[in-house]
């Protein structure tokens, strides 16, 4: 048996469920089109709800956790533990990343048909509901 490090992303039976219930939620209270729950640890994607099939979510989790690593040390490099969120804003299309508890990463989609305002607000109410999924 290998053994698992007391201080990575476990994902307890029927806390799937809960996290992805959390995200549908997300997505209907914020109007955005797609959320993501990445493994902070290791870029993995661990859930995708909303419109994403035709999205390349392996390659969206793996670089969201990588641009958070980054911003972790830019953070680093002025004084900061870390920024808690990370927002990308295009012509049509916005991404904004923020921690959702110690191991997780909650990467939301959204055009604008939404607010990023709005998003803000239901992905920190979206995160700190995960962080208490994983913790139960």
């Amino acid at each position: 048996m290998i053994p698992i490090p007391t201080d990575s992303l476990v994902i307890r039976e029927g806390a799937l469920e809960k996290l992805e219930q959390a995200l549908d939620d997300l997505l209907e209270k914020s109007h955005a089109e797609s959320a993501l729950l990445i493994s902070r640890d290791d870029g993995s994607l661990v859930s995708a709800r909303g419109f994403v099939s035709s999205l390349d979510t392996t390659s969206l989790a793996a670089l969201a956790a990588a641009a958070f690593a980054s911003g972790r040390e830019l953070a680093r490099l002025i004084g900061e533990t870390e920024f808690s969120v990370l927002f990308h804003q295009g012509k049509q299309e916005h991404i904004h990343v923020n921690l959702a508890g110690e191991h997780t990463l909650l990467m939301v989609l959204f055009n604008d048909l939404t607010t990023v305002g709005m998003v803000r607000i239901c992905a920190r109410e979206c995160g700190a509901r995960i962080e208490k999924i994983l913790a139960s």
